[in-house]
């Protein structure tokens, strides 16, 4: 359905205007009621969050699409915006993690103001008010002018809240990484549209989508975006930014960025291949498949190196990009061999994980956000038995580590399952090196999917498991009920999701109507119990009757041991002779990955250094050994450091023209001039 105007699209204008409100309101709070004011502009981020997901869902579940335009600027240029499945879909991902941090927020900002190193809360909550603004509209954007004025939005508000705690060397490291590969992404999007307007006359997105561009153009059009928005998204080797900048953002902003704002960058993916491009082609998903499937390896093998609790969440990430383009690159191989549902089903794989991963990695920033509110530690080797003293956040973050690691039956089992029975049909192709290419991309993610299981077992284990490192982790106490409401809120959508699949999937169904006209008319061929992607014959999950199986063998299991079991008798655990336990004879992080970075050791640049100690006396003994673990990624070192070098060896040899005289000034200025004038005439 296709209309002007509407009350969706009305909702999406006021989730806009609550944003506003909320940043407003902020800018207020610096003379007047500072904290009253603060949580003011978290009830209207609230109201932000609750508009975008009732416009967004309204959209997706009544199949609409809504434009519209209006006049701002120079009176021929004119704003055109557009409420459709594709964009209310990611509409409602960005209004739930809103939503979440609006519950979360104000407990956790308010730490910002005590202590020695506290900022000022105003600056915080407008450049989050402008951050969420910026996504709002660039979702709602139908021309790539009003695209590209809140892209640049969303970017430039992102490096305020980066840079925000800036008496730090590392965030602000971090955010002038971050900002100067926005705009190189920025541009290089930029020429994408450039093609697609040049052969569709104009800048909106329907003069776009019926532009007839030949094979060699629509390549370098998807080429440009793909890189462009694989910035954002922090695909390898584009991802250097995100394990700099995720980390040192608050807490609720590092689940914001992790959470909505790369997906920003997979909604532009889809947006332009599949929508105004149009017309996929097989090689492109190969491509995307080859890039995604390095990403999640790689993204997991980064993330297990780490001990910083959240630069570990930020490699995951790149990991989870990785599988949503794996499955956009086999939707992409299917629908240019002509398989156009099996090209659907690795779209909606996608899509599902996208969902899927803007919620549990929401989840866990918000859960190393609250073990930073309670302890001041992100360090992993500094936690420990967080569990005894933060019982509802260890609940949450341990849900989101069974989600993120793929496991039933919770939400990101399904979307890789469906990412793996995309990738079984690869049989049904024709071309013999495509047959082989996508077995052995499948190996990898089960490889990558193992892994992130392991390394979210380091992470709980080390952070909540086991006795406490520091006298502050001892004395930790849970957090405020608001945010344990962010994270519950996070939690309970994690299970929903993965226990109704079938629902979610036939929600879905207008998407993939919209970008490839085809459904999975098979997914509930069976009923809502039942998930069928392909046929009953080829494959099938039923999450409800698994959570009946795995609440039925527990309850019995415990009625029966209660029964029979001989009384509980508590004694000390056995100490190896050593007398009595204590925090150094557990594992720590370092020692937790030592077999997987012996195993793996040639993706990392690793530099061990042992340093022993000695004492006095004829026999030596060590007094003391200190070690030091230092692990860089190649992609920095081989990619962006020559480039670095070149840079630099490229501005001292046009230094030379500085010579501080007016009069060679002058005389460049001239020459410009005339050679301006020449090329003029």
């Amino acid at each position: 359905m296709s209309a002007a105007g509407g009350t969706p699209l009305l909702l999406a204008y006021a989730a806009a205007a609550c944003s506003l409100l909320s940043g407003a309101v902020s800018l207020f709070a610096v003379r007047r009621h500072p904290g009253f004011l603060h949580f003011g502009s978290f009830l209207f981020l609230f109201a932000a969050g609750a508009a975008s997901i009732a416009s967004g869902g309204w959209a997706l579940l009544a199949d609409l699409t809504l434009t519209d335009q209006f006049a701002l600027g120079p009176p021929w240029l004119r704003w055109y915006v557009r409420l459709d499945p594709l964009s209310g879909f990611f509409m409602l991902l960005l209004g739930t993690l809103v939503l979440a941090i609006s519950l979360y927020g104000p407990s956790y900002t308010r730490e910002f103001a005590r202590g020695e190193a506290r900022q000022p809360l105003p600056p915080l909550g407008v450049f989050t008010a402008l951050f969420v603004l910026g996504m709002q509209m660039l979702l709602l954007a139908d021309d790539a002018l009003v695209f590209m004025i809140f892209w640049e939005m969303m970017s430039l508000s992102g490096y305020f809240l980066v840079v925000y705690q800036h008496q730090h060397a590392a965030n602000r490291h971090a955010a002038f990484l971050y900002l100067l590969l926005a705009h190189v992404g920025a541009l290089v999007i930029l020429i994408s549209f450039g093609v697609l307007a040049a052969f569709g006359g104009g800048l909106s997105f329907d003069q776009m989508r019926s532009a007839s561009l030949t094979p060699l153009w629509a390549t370098l059009a998807f080429a440009f975006a793909f890189f462009g928005f694989g910035v954002k998204a922090g695909v390898v080797p584009l991802h250097v930014w995100l394990p700099d900048a995720h980390p040192v953002a608050p807490s609720h902003i590092s689940a914001m960025m992790s959470g909505a704002m790369i997906k920003m960058g997979i909604y532009g993916i889809v947006r332009v291949s599949y929508d105004l491009i149009g017309h996929v082609r097989w090689e492109w998903g190969v491509v995307v498949l080859i890039v995604g499937t390095a990403s999640a390896l790689l993204g997991v093998l980064y993330a297990i190196m780490q001990h910083d609790l959240k630069r570990l969440l930020a490699y995951h990430s790149i990991e989870n990009i990785g599988i949503i383009l794996m499955g956009l690159g086999l939707s992409m191989i299917f629908l240019g061999s002509g398989h156009k549902v099996l090209g659907t089903l690795g779209l909606v794989a996608a899509l599902y994980h996208t969902l899927n991963h803007a919620l549990f990695k929401g989840l866990l920033f918000l859960g190393a956000g609250a073990v930073l509110y309670r302890t001041h530690e992100r360090d992993l080797e500094h936690m420990g038995g967080l569990i005894h003293r933060m019982p509802v956040t260890a609940l949450m973050f341990l849900v989101g580590c069974v989600a993120i690691s793929a496991l039933p039956p919770f939400n990101g089992f399904v979307s890789e399952w469906l990412t793996f029975q995309t990738a079984l049909q690869a049989p049904a192709l024709k071309n013999g090196v495509l047959r082989a290419i996508i077995p052995i991309a499948a190996a990898l993610l089960a490889l990558a999917a193992a892994l992130a299981a392991a390394c979210f077992v380091k992470a709980f284990g080390i952070a909540f498991l086991g006795k406490p490192r520091t006298r502050r982790v001892a004395h930790a106490r849970e957090v405020p009920a608001g945010m344990l409401g962010g994270m519950g809120l996070l939690a309970t959508l994690c299970l929903l999701l993965g226990v109704f699949p079938t629902s979610v999937i036939e929600a879905m169904a207008p998407i993939t109507q919209l970008l490839v006209h085809e459904a999975l008319p098979s997914a509930a061929v069976q009923g809502w119990l039942w998930l069928t992607p392909i046929s009953p014959e080829v494959a099938s999950y039923s999450a409800p009757f698994l959570v009946i199986a795995i609440v039925v063998v527990f309850g019995v299991g415990y009625v029966f041991l209660k029964r029979r079991a001989a009384p509980w008798r508590t004694g000390d655990p056995w100490d190896c002779g050593f007398g009595q336990l204590n925090h150094r004879m557990q594992y720590t992080s370092t020692a937790f990955s030592q077999p997987i970075r012996r195993v793996f050791g040639a993706v990392w640049k690793v530099e061990e250094d042992v340093e022993t100690v000695a004492g006095a006396g004829p026999i030596p003994r060590a007094k003391s050994i200190h070690y030091q673990l230092h692990v860089q990624d190649w992609s920095w070192l081989k990619c962006y450091v020559p480039i670095g070098h070149l840079v630099l060896a490229a501005a001292r040899r046009i230094g030379v023209i500085q010579t501080g005289n007016i009069h060679t000034y002058l005389k460049y200025s001239f020459a410009t001039l005339l050679f301006f004038l020449w090329i003029v005439s």
